[in-house]
Order: structure tokens, then C-alpha cells, then sequence
């Protein structure tokens, strides 16, 4: 439980704000992605790092909802610069497209925070038949990133400023199925746990950071990629398992983190000096925690990259 939190290395624990944890810091002239950034931690973690001057770009399925928060954003802090397109990462083809506008208008990109996600859905496919909590947790957000990475490496190099890729996962990584990514069965309806579904899609967060990480360091370019676990939280993420938001609506307050603090860590990732230079982590209470054994499995994270890359490819 939170309420009995100690406060890690960074002097911050499951406890802290996300406005606590950037206290101070100036994130004027830098430029941000967030994705899912309609309700829930999203929201928080767009409205937090306008608060700092950054120039945050809202990636969101439900438009009207992404405006509804902007005008919350801009009601609350005046001279925040914050823009809503739409993007539904279950569709390559959304993902294409908003990638392809944001690079078209010219913007640098700082940070790009794959926050997005569903969990623990019934058995569906996605508008390009793969299992949908795989293709929004992680096919989706490794386009979308594969696709920016570009404009990400211009921007680091002409700004002389650290870029940063943040993946947000989940413990949940730590519950997938057995092997790890089933990539033999990712649509095998026959053998599908919603919730062991869910695991895997955070995993793969993990390790597509991972991966990538190591990438850009054998690449020398001057970006991060590190993914993270928000803690508990009681959002809309529950609405497909109806006794466990049930006990999360009685006892959520007790036990679970509330927004501000479930944004925390994405924020600290996102703009602490503390994390400057640290690459291919995984961050729970805004210090560095410990991923599960397939989590830190490199030969897993490279065959993932290779499995997802060909996904993305075969769909052009």
C-alpha cells in the first residue's frame, strides 16, 4: 500500500506527485507526445508537463474528449501549449497517419510517452487482426515510435537536448504467459486469458524498451528509452473486469494510488535530471525498480523486435 511508502534513492516514493516530482524544473522549449492523453494518468501527465512550460501534443481516440481536457489544461494555466490529434493505436493506419501529420508540421520532438492502454478485454481483434490488447499496448506504440524516431534523433541532435522515449508498462509484465510472448499464438482465441493477455502486451512495453535502448546506444544518438509500472491505480482501465472494479471502487481510495500519484512516474522519467543518461530501465515509484527475469531477457527482446517490426512492415 502506498500509504506506507519510503521514500526511495531519488528521494521520492509511491507516495509523491507528479507536481512534486518535477518541482522546479523548467521544460520550456521542449516538445512532448503523449498518447491516451483523454482521462486518466494521461491526462494528468499532459496537464503536469504544460505546467512546466513543455509543449505537450495529446495523441487521442476520442477527439472530444482530448479537447475537453485541453480547455481543462488551458483554463488552469493560460499560457500552456497543448494541441489534441487523433490517434487510435489499435489501427497501423491511424498511427501512420498522425505520424506522419506530426512530422509534416515541422515540430520537434523531445519526448514521446507511449502511455496508452487497454486492459483486460474480451477476446477481439484489432481492424488488422492481431489480438487487441497486443496491438494497442505494443504494436501501436511501436510503430508509432518507429515512425517519429526520426524526427526524435533530428531534434536531440540540432537541440544539443536529450531526447526521451518512455513506455509505460505495468507489474502486470510480471503475470504474462509462461513463455513470455506467445508469438505463435498471438490470435489463438482458443488458449486467450484476458488478463494473462494483458501481461504479455506490458511486457512487451518492457522489452521494446529495452531493445531499443540498446539500439540507440550502439547508434550513439543522445535518446533514452526506459518503461516504467505507474502503480495501482483506480481508472478507467478496470472497466472490462467488472468484480475487480467493483472492489476498486469500495476500496481504491485505501489501497490504490489517486492519479496525481499515479502520474508520477512518467513525469519523473519524463523530466528529472536524476534520470539523465539512464537507458534501458524499468522505473516503479519514481526510482529504478526490477523488471520480471523475461523483462531483462535480451535474446526475447530482440526476437520481439524482430516479430513486431515484421507485423508492422506486412501491413504497409
Amino acid at each position: 500500500m502506498w500509504l506506507f511508502s519510503r521514500k526511495g534513492p531519488s528521494g521520492f516514493s509511491s507516495s509523491s506527485t507528479a507536481e512534486e516530482v518535477t518541482q522546479g524544473i523548467d521544460g520550456t522549449g521542449l516538445t512532448a507526445i503523449v498518447t491516451g492523453a483523454s482521462s486518466g494518468i494521461g491526462a494528468e501527465t499532459a496537464r503536469v508537463l504544460a505546467l512546466h512550460g513543455v509543449h505537450v501534443v495529446m495523441g487521442v481516440r476520442n477527439v472530444a474528449a482530448g479537447r475537453d481536457v485541453k480547455e481543462a489544461i488551458l483554463k488552469e494555466i493560460p499560457t500552456a501549449k497543448v494541441d489534441a490529434m487523433e490517434l487510435d493505436l489499435s489501427s497501423m493506419e491511424s498511427v501512420r497517419k498522425f505520424a506522419s501529420d506530426f512530422s509534416s508540421s515541422g515540430r520537434p520532438l523531445n519526448l514521446l510517452i507511449n502511455n496508452a492502454g487497454i486492459m483486460a478485454t474480451p477476446f477481439m481483434l484489432s481492424k488488422d487482426n492481431i489480438e487487441l490488447q497486443f496491438a494497442t499496448n505494443h504494436i501501436g506504440h511501436f510503430l508509432l515510435t518507429h515512425l517519429l524516431l526520426d524526427t526524435m534523433k533530428k531534434t536531440a541532435q540540432e537541440s544539443n537536448i536529450e531526447g526521451r522515449i518512455i513506455n509505460v508498462s505495468s507489474e502486470a509484465h510480471l503475470y504474462s504467459y509462461n513463455e513470455g510472448i506467445r508469438f505463435d499464438k498471438i490470435n489463438d482465441q482458443s488458449g486467450y486469458s484476458s488478463f494473462s493477455a494483458y501481461g504479455q502486451s506490458k511486457l512487451a512495453n518492457v522489452l521494446h524498451a529495452n531493445e531499443l535502448a540498446r539500439r540507440l546506444k550502439e547508434d550513439g544518438v543522445d535518446i533514452t528509452a526506459n518503461s516504467l509500472h505507474p502503480g495501482g491505480i483506480a481508472t478507467n482501465l478496470f472497466r472490462h473486469m467488472s468484480l475487480v472494479g467493483g472492489i476498486v471502487n469500495i476500496f481504491g481510495k485505501i489501497a490504490l494510488k489517486n492519479i496525481q500519484q499515479g502520474a508520477a512516474t512518467t513525469c519523473y522519467v519524463a523530466l528529472h535530471p536524476q534520470v539523465k543518461g539512464v537507458s534501458g530501465e524499468y522505473f516503479k515509484d519514481s526510482n529504478i525498480g526490477k523488471a520480471s527475469a523475461h523483462g531483462k531477457d535480451v535474446e526475447l527482446a530482440k526476437k520481439l523486435w524482430d516479430f513486431s517490426m515484421e507485423m508492422v512492415k506486412s501491413n504497409k
